[in-house]
Parts: structure tokens; sequence; C-alpha cells
């Protein structure tokens, strides 16, 4: 069983790694371009779904997992800040604030099983922020490449009060689903095997 992750993410990679099974990991090619009809449910998920789907075209006979993640604050689609302007833009927004976090998964399994897509959310709590603290964190570097300018699980931690949820799914990818969803496929492999060969 080929399993494949479509991703460029070290967090997404660690997360799966967690797993203690073998996987490649394979850049996809997807463009991601926030829209203004979508829910943000939607939106997230369809970027799993494309990041999937841009690696299982050329690799088939593979389980692929695409994964995304997007945050929403009042009503407002927040994803990776543009620069370290935008980043300082998106704390300040976030801060004192309780938000929704979104993280989706999509698994297009070419060995025929159904596939799965999931989406999670978590509500989390963003302490004050004075514009010192502010510009600490964007310095460290660590806003740039992530969905609402922080990483929970870097030195962002830091400026959490308050988490409701899975806490890999804030990080950046949902285990369970993906667990069991393997578990299911393996348990499937096998009794086909067992009737081939009876």
């Amino acid at each position: 069983m080929r399993l494949i992750l479509a991703s460029t993410s070290p967090r997404r990679r660690e997360i799966l790694g967690l797993l203690g099974r073998p996987f490649e990991v394979i850049a996809p090619e997807f463009d991601e371009r926030i829209s203004t009809h979508l829910s943000i449910g939607e939106e997230v998920l369809q970027f799993a779904v494309g990041k999937a789907r841009s690696v299982a075209a050329k690799h088939p006979e593979s389980i692929v997992i695409g994964s995304d993640t997007m945050i929403q604050l009042d009503g407002e689609k927040i994803g990776k800040p543009l620069d370290a302007a935008d980043a300082r833009r998106i704390l300040r927004l976030l801060s004192g604030k309780a938000h929704k976090i979104y993280t989706s998964v999509a698994i297009i399994d070419g060995i025929g099983g159904p596939g799965l897509t999931r989406i999670e959310t978590v509500v989390l709590k963003m302490r004050e922020l004075s514009a010192d603290e502010i510009e600490s964190y964007v310095a460290t570097g660590e806003s740039l490449d992530k969905a609402g300018a922080y990483s929970i699980q870097g030195q962002g931690r830091h400026l959490i009060a308050a988490m409701e949820g899975d806490y890999l799914a804030a990080v950046g990818m949902p285990l369970k689903p993906i667990a069991g969803y393997l578990k299911d496929v393996e348990y499937a492999l096998a009794k086909f095997c067992t009737k081939k060969t009876s």
C-alpha cells in the first residue's frame, strides 16, 4: 500500500509520522486562491482535495492525503500572511479574540477504496498582545507560512489563552480520521488476500 502525503508542510509530515507507517512526501501542484463566493468549510475542503488530486493524477494506485488549514474571525477567512507587515495586521486582528480554525483532510484512494473528506474545527482564544509582543513574534519568522500568522506548536503557543478541540487539527492535520481510514483499508486488503488464496 503506497501512501503519499501531498504537502510541503513539515508539521503535516510530523503528524502523519506519528502513525509509524512508511509514506512518501510529494509537493502538490495546486494554487491556493481564497475566493469570495465559497464558505470557509467549502474552501478549506476544496484546497485539500485539490492538493491530493494533483498528486494522485501522477501517482495512481496510491493512497494520497491532502490537507489544508484556514482561520475565520468575524466572518473573514484568514490564510497565510503575504509578508511580515500582513502578519502583524493579522495578529492585531486576532489579539484578545476567539477565532475558529478549520482544518480539512482529503484522501484520494487509487487502490479501490472510497476515499475520505473531513473537516475539523477548533476554537482558539488569543491573549491580548502588545505591539512589542507582535513585533518580537513576527521577527522570529515563524508567522510567514502559517495560517493566521502563528504556530500553535512553536513560539506561537505563548500567544494562546485557551483552546477547545483537536490539538493536531489546530497544528495542521487531524490524525484520527486518517488512522481510521487506513485501518479499514488494511482490513479490506487482508480480507481480499485471504479470499484470493483460499
